[in-house]
């Protein structure tokens, strides 16, 4: 019965063990790669298509571990020098295998019957499911790298593995190709059948890393040079290292390490037939540029690959700046932050420091410098920093961002600090009436800057104007009648008005005001109909003020040519003046009808201006050349002004009418007219009051609430450093041009509801800025990657895209906006093939050893690139026999497998260390 029966063949340990490695390896290859990728295989981190899926299994006491590991895509040619191989593919040529261990610290079987023992169950096993995957067991002490192993190649054949490793001094013999052919060539003396080495045709195929020289191997030598040079307490220091990115836009501000360490260079040799150790010593004297293919690979700072937060350049300090943001909401003041008398709130306890005086003293006078107002014209400003709205970089308070960062851990304390100190140095500025350094007092207000640079713009302004008024050379009565001829036309508009409510009931025509200008009388303003009246006095008044006559364009009341006056510039404004006018006219209503009010100042002078200029002209004159667009032409005047300047007539009067607009009753337009005087812009009163308008600006900078500060300085650091960061010459790496603009387009619309005082959540808030500064980390890393590898590989573009696009590709998934590190443990080992035009660029990057150099290498091998020896030398050797023809004829259905290879040896090391895999196929 059934339930009797007793399997005895399992009935010891050593055979239900057995039985449970076949049991997982027929689950594994039923189900077959592409299920196993379902059922949880693991990809290796420094693989692309290499997998592996695990179980444990238990012999008495003992605990192992096995691994199976396989391909998706099978390559059966193991033996090309393929960087995503498996150290054991590579060493035996194998495809997929399996890897059984113990486990334990060491991982390895330092018992030698029990490794046997082991891999005899792993060979039955396999046997009975009827595959052919090979089998190794870790054997030795772990530095040897050490394995044996075994492969059953159906009824016929078996392969044997076995590799080792010398980890010290390496035999002289073993240090050459010649001595390495005859080891590998020894092996067939073992064999059963004796025969000359002399009659075999060995093939081989031959490997060599090369690395460059680091940048630092003297500094040793430069040290003692250095040192040298010391003579008494005096200290001449006549070698002075300079940085890789010394001439980089961000040198001025923090030093970087180089993100390329160095390069390392493959040259590879194709498989070739030899006969003897003759030929190998010929190979061995050849140059690395016979090799068939040349591959690159660049060594990347750790620094680079680390994704790990806030240890790199400007977003680790604008990380810290968003954390003062934070903080800055805690005081209503920025001297609160300075004070000590705080005790019994939560400000004492920041434990930031206060940097000394003596640093303070220093930053001001970098920042304070004279400088060239270079921001206006710089190329980078066109497009994309823009739509940051923040000081743009070389301004003042730029420089005032981009120095703060670097000061204290730009600590709260630090930044109300200097903040203080800056504004006092700004009222000095402005009580000695210097011009503010790194401000153009010529050019308008920016609106698309922060409030801060566009009050530093205003002041640069109001200085130039106070100067203006104060260094104005006195002359004697001239001067006195000049100051009383300057009307005040805010008082004049004030006084006018009385006049305009008492008359504007009895009458419906405009009064007429006289302004006197010294004996003379002039009509100002008259009727608007009543052209013989202008025509008794024309001859009387005097024109001043004008600019030209304007093209084609007569008065309509005077057979006289329009002049063009000479106006006060518009005084400037900064972005809350314009909305605070806003504010004060939706308050009013009537938007449309109050604008003219809210401009009257500038309307007045310009009408006084444009009197002055046309003493005959009437209001509908004004309009025409101010406003064209509220002056409606007949159509019989509808001419081309080619016409109307060479006809011998011109049709004259114009023939039109005002706007509805202009044309109502009481229209404030006209009513500033009639109240007008009739001044030129030069006897005017200047628009802009500087004194009045210096000290508000000055008033606001000192009462500047600390999160409004930290606000607009998170702005202008982020677009400084961005802009820096532009500066950056990578060549025509457009990937690095996109990720450039794409940042610009994060900041912009992260920052915006910043700027907008559209501020959220306070947690929200802060944690947006972290994130955008873990961005910016990531741009900021490509940027000096980029620029790195560009000049290094200067003179070959394409190698240097192309080795920039393959570190892109494999950086991309760890620039997450997340704050957590990403758990991302691929690794970059991704090679360029060199093409021959190429080469004698990259042999370049390999400079002739020094003498210091020379005496501290000692060369051991052959095959120098320009005195240097390769750092890996990596060969495989192989023999191959007819199964129909030797040792292993005999059987019809082995002469149609053609030829196998017998053996093959793969020889990887330097000096100091040679590692060595056999592995040798056998009749069964």
């Amino acid at each position: 019965m059934i339930e009797g029966f007793d399997d005895f063949t399992i009935a010891s340990t050593w055979e239900r063990f057995i039985s449970e490695i076949e049991g997982f390896c027929r689950l594994w290859f039923v189900d077959g790669h592409k299920n196993l990728l379902d059922k949880g295989a693991e990809c290796l981190a420094s693989r692309s298509n290499m997998y592996m899926i695990k179980c444990e299994l238990k012999h008495g006491v003992k605990l192992y571990m096995m691994e199976y590991y396989f391909q998706i895509h099978g390559n059966d040619k193991a033996e090309q020098w393929d960087d995503d191989l498996h150290s054991l593919q590579l060493s035996f040529g194998v495809t997929e295998f399996l890897i059984i261990a113990p486990i334990s610290a060491s991982g390895v079987v330092l018992d030698a019957p029990e490794s046997s023992k082991l891999l005899s169950a792993v060979a039955i096993a396999l046997s009975n499911c009827g595959s052919n995957w090979p089998a190794f067991v870790p054997v030795h002490d772990p530095s040897r790298k050490a394995y044996i192993g075994i492969q059953n190649m159906g009824t016929t054949f078996t392969r044997r593995f076995d590799s080792d490793r010398i980890g010290s001094q390496v035999p002289v013999r073993l240090l050459h190709l010649e001595g390495l052919y005859e080891l590998f060539v020894s092996k067939f003396a073992l064999t059963s059948v004796d025969f000359s080495t002399n009659c075999f045709s060995v093939r081989s195929t031959m490997r060599l890393t090369y690395r460059t020289p680091y940048a630092d191997d003297d500094d040793a030598e430069s040290q003692d040079h250095i040192n040298r040079e010391s003579k008494g307490d005096a200290i001449e220091f006549n070698h002075i290292k300079k940085q890789w990115d010394d001439d980089c836009p961000w040198a001025e501000w923090y030093s970087s390490e180089d993100p390329i360490k160095g390069f390392e260079l493959t040259a590879i040799w194709p498989k070739k037939m030899f006969e003897g150790s003759v030929e190998m010593a010929e190979l061995e004297n050849e140059s690395p540029f016979d090799a068939e293919k040349w591959l690159l690979f660049p060594i990347i700072s750790q620094n680079m690959i680390d994704d790990s937060i806030g240890k790199f350049g400007f977003a680790s300090q604008l990380s810290h700046l968003v954390s003062a943001l934070d903080i800055s909401f805690e005081a209503k003041y920025l001297e609160d932050f300075v004070s000590a008398e705080n005790s019994g709130s939560d400000i004492s306890k920041i434990s930031d420091c206060i940097p000394p005086p003596a640093v303070v003293d220093r930053i001001l006078k970098e920042i304070f410098q004279n400088g060239v107002e270079s921001w206006n014209s710089v190329d980078f400003e066109k497009r994309n920093s823009r739509f940051i709205k923040g000081a743009p970089l070389g301004s003042l308070f730029a420089e005032f961002c981009l120095h703060l960062l670097w000061l204290g851990n730009c600590n709260i304390r630090a930044i109300a600090t200097l903040w203080i100190e800056f504004v006092r140095e700004v009222r000095w500025c402005w009580e000695e009436s210097q011009p503010l350094p790194k401000m153009s007092a010529s050019s308008s207000i920016d609106l698309a800057t922060c409030l801060v640079h566009q009050k530093l713009q205003m002041l640069a302004i109001c200085i130039e104007k106070k100067n203006l008024l104060v260094h104005e050379p006195p002359s004697g009565v001239e001067s006195e009648a000049s100051s009383v001829n300057k009307v005040d036309l805010h008082d004049t508009f004030d006084q006018s008005q009385d006049m305009l409510s008492k008359t504007s009931l009895g009458t419906s025509s405009p009064p007429r005001l006289v302004v006197q200008h010294g004996a003379e009388e002039s009509l100002a303003c008259s009727q608007p109909h009543g052209t013989g009246y202008r025509d008794l006095l024309a001859t009387d008044v005097k024109r001043k003020g004008s600019a030209g006559v304007v093209d084609s364009m007569m008065l309509l009341h005077s057979y006289q040519n329009m002049h063009s006056p000479i106006i006060q510039d518009a005084p400037p404004m900064t972005e809350d003046m314009h909305e605070e006018r806003l504010r004060a006219a939706e308050a009013f209503g009537n938007l449309l009808s109050f604008s003219g009010q809210l401009e009257r100042d500038i309307l007045s002078s310009d009408m006084s201006a444009f009197k002055a200029a046309n003493p005959d002209a009437v209001f509908e004159d004004f309009i025409r050349w101010h406003s064209p667009g509220d002056w409606e032409s007949d159509e019989a005047e509808d001419k081309s002004i080619h016409d109307i300047v060479n006809s011998p007539k011109p049709n004259w009067p114009p023939k039109g009418r005002l706007s509805q607009r202009m044309a109502e009753h009481g229209s404030l337009w006209r009513q500033i007219w009639n109240t007008s005087p009739a001044i030129p812009s030069s006897e005017q009163r200047p628009l802009l009051d500087p004194i009045r308008e210096g000290e508000k600006i000055l008033h606001y900078l000192e009462t500047l609430r600390p999160y409004q500060l930290l606000e607009q300085m998170i702005c202008t650091s982020f677009r400084a450093a961005a802009d820096i960061l532009n500066q950056t010459k990578f060549g025509d790496f457009r990937l690095m041009k996109a990720k450039i603009d794409q940042l610009y387009c994060t900041l912009a619309s992260t920052l915006k509801s910043l700027i907008a005082n559209h501020v959220p959540d306070r947690v929200e808030l802060i944690g947006d800025l972290k994130q955008l500064c873990v961005v910016f980390g990531h741009i900021e890393k490509l940027v000096i990657l980029a620029a790195s590898i560009h000049r290094k590989l200067f003179d070959a573009p394409r190698l240097s895209q192309a080795i920039f696009q393959d570190y892109f590709d494999f950086y991309l998934p760890k620039m997450g906006t997340g704050l957590a590190s990403l758990c991302y443990d691929k690794v970059f080992n991704v090679k360029q093939v060199v093409k021959v035009h190429e080469r004698d660029v990259i042999a370049s990057l390999f400079p002739p050893p020094t003498a210091s150099q020379s005496w501290r290498k000692v060369l051991s091998m052959g095959n120098l690139l320009f005195g240097h020896e390769p750092i890996l030398r990596e060969i495989i050797f192989s023999v191959y026999d007819n199964v129909s023809n030797g040792q292993y004829s005999g059987s019809n259905l082995l002469a149609s497998m053609g030829d196998i290879e017998t053996h093959r040896m793969y020889i990887c090391g330097t000096s100091n260390d040679l590692r060595v895999a056999l592995s040798v196929t056998s009749w069964d």
